[in-house]
């Protein structure tokens, strides 16, 4: 099969609950659902029975100013680590805690349960702001997720430095941060030219290091996250005004797990041609 070296790994990604800020990892193990210990949790909103998620930031905005890592590596096979939290309050608590539930529902002013079991037929809340060239407007539908899983549609998510300098070239004050598309995979294309270059991976396979392989689903198609205050970021609608004027709608690629293994950061990665 055709190989052609597109870059390395700058930088991996795992986010343990589910619309929280995440963790930066130097090295993660690839399992059938991605990288282990990524969405792992998620908040259940106990009055609409659906996830809790930023996509519906007039409810759970706030999510974004949490962070959520793991106290133990996690291992295949093994339980799910326990989880610490971090609040914008200032109060750490991890998923251990018997009051938990209390505590987060209290912070939130909203009743919610902590999971780190799916429920049957999960699906969130996601709201599409009055931006054109998105699939809605200023209306909030529902998404139902993949069965077994956190996920939005699909296990690993990622997005090349080029189509972030693009972004940027396209809307200089801009602040098109790696954190606002909260990817698992952040790939260094190496070049000096900026461009949305996975757009042509779709339907590729993307190897890294000596055994991952992972297949090229579809583009990824982004939401207003990208637009919303994190992380000292301001709240700016322009940067998913820029991404659907100029790239449909589209930043960044989904992919599903063909061979696991671990990857590690600076690792080299390929695009692999499917023959047909």
């Amino acid at each position: 099969m055709k190989r052609t070296l597109v870059g390395n790994l700058e930088s991996l990604w795992r986010y343990p609950i589910k619309s929280m800020q995440g963790e930066e990892l130097g090295a993660s193990e690839i399992g059938t659902k991605g990288l282990l210990g990524d969405r792992t949790y998620a908040l259940w909103d106990e009055s609409t029975k659906r996830i809790a998620s930023a996509k519906n930031p007039q409810k759970w905005s706030s999510l974004l100013n949490c962070h959520a890592t793991l106290e133990q590596t996690p291992q295949v096979g093994q339980p799910t680590p326990t989880v610490r939290i971090s609040l914008p309050n200032g109060v750490t608590a991890n998923s251990k805690q018997p009051n938990i539930n209390t505590l987060l529902s209290s912070w939130i002013d909203r009743e919610v349960k902590l999971l780190s079991t799916v429920p049957e037929a999960p699906s969130l809340d996601q709201y599409w702001p009055d931006i054109e060239g998105t699939p809605h407007q200023d209306i909030v539908t529902q998404l139902f997720m993949p069965p077994g899983t956190f996920f939005d549609s699909c296990p690993i998510h990622a997005i090349t430095t080029a189509t972030l300098d693009r972004l940027q070239e396209l809307y200089p004050d801009g602040e098109f941060a790696t954190c606002r598309f909260r990817p698992n995979l952040l790939i260094n294309t190496q070049s000096a030219q900026a461009d949305f270059v996975e757009n042509n991976w779709v339907g590729h396979v993307l190897c890294i290091g000596n055994t991952v392989r992972l297949k090229i689903d579809t583009a990824c198609p982004r939401c207003v996250v990208t637009t919303l205050a994190q992380a000292e970021l301001p709240q700016d609608s322009n940067i998913l005004k820029t991404t659907a004027q100029y790239n449909d709608v589209i930043a960044g690629i989904r992919l599903s797990v063909v061979q696991g293994g671990t990857i590690y950061q600076n690792d080299s990665v390929w695009l692999e041609e499917i023959e047909v």
